[in-house]
């Protein structure tokens, strides 16, 4: 008898099993519109894990960013596009992360993520189809992240800027999505002890703000099956 299969995998499996205008439509259904305005309070943080942090730890007011969850059709299924961070950056060094950052003023989410693609990876705006925003996300280094899901061409070739870029790889969307593959972690240095999400591919561990923006898609598109 083989390995039972949980009810996230199979919702999953099921929903990714479909292929081309099928599965934009199925993902774009489940997101808001591209260049929606975000709800105030519809937002995810890092106190969802830590409570006890200071909900008021920005009382400026954080600043607008989005990045681009850039998915490509590949013969053995759908991946996400991801990149590791220059290790010369000031903030989130040697991290994976999804191509994007601050928004100019009066920018839209949609606008500021193909913009930043463009610059960090070389992705041509007629290289993306965006679907639509899923859930934000508020960092410790004061940032307020719309993450834009969007269909990237299978020919695109990343032409990086080492400067904020050290490389660009793909990852299975399924695995990413599967919840038995998502963890908690405590991260004890620098600062004060903090949990956050992880999720580990091969030799790469993508973790905090990406697996919590991970985590949201997967709640988007197939509910919330726990941590």
């Amino acid at each position: 008898m083989g390995a039972s299969v949980s009810q996230p995998d199979r919702a999953v499996s099921a929903s990714l099993s479909t292929s081309g205008p099928s599965l934009r439509a199925l993902i774009a259904k489940r997101l808001d519109p591209v260049d929606s305005v975000p709800a105030p309070g519809a937002f995810r943080s890092d106190r969802d894990l830590n409570p006890e942090m200071d909900a008021a730890a920005f009382p400026g007011g954080y600043y607008p960013a989005a990045v681009l969850i850039g998915l490509i059709e590949r013969p053995g299924g759908l991946n996400v596009l991801l990149t590791r961070r220059a290790d010369t950056l000031r903030q989130h060094a040697g991290q994976i992360a999804f191509p994007g950052g601050r928004s100019d003023p009066g920018e839209t989410a949609g606008r500021t993520a193909v913009r930043e693609a463009q610059e960090e990876i070389g992705l041509q705006p007629s290289q993306v189809e965006l679907l639509g925003q899923s859930t934000r996300f508020r960092l410790l280094t004061g940032f307020d992240v719309t993450p834009v899901v969007g269909f990237v061409a299978a020919d695109f070739q990343p032409a990086t800027d080492p400067l904020e870029v050290a490389e660009v790889f793909e990852a299975p969307f399924a695995f990413l999505m599967d919840p038995a593959n998502r963890e908690r972690r405590l991260r004890e240095a620098p600062g004060p002890p903090r949990w956050h999400y992880a999720i580990t591919w091969g030799d790469r561990v993508i973790w905090g703000a990406t697996a919590a923006m991970l985590k949201g898609l997967h709640d988007r598109l197939w509910g919330s099956f726990g941590d």
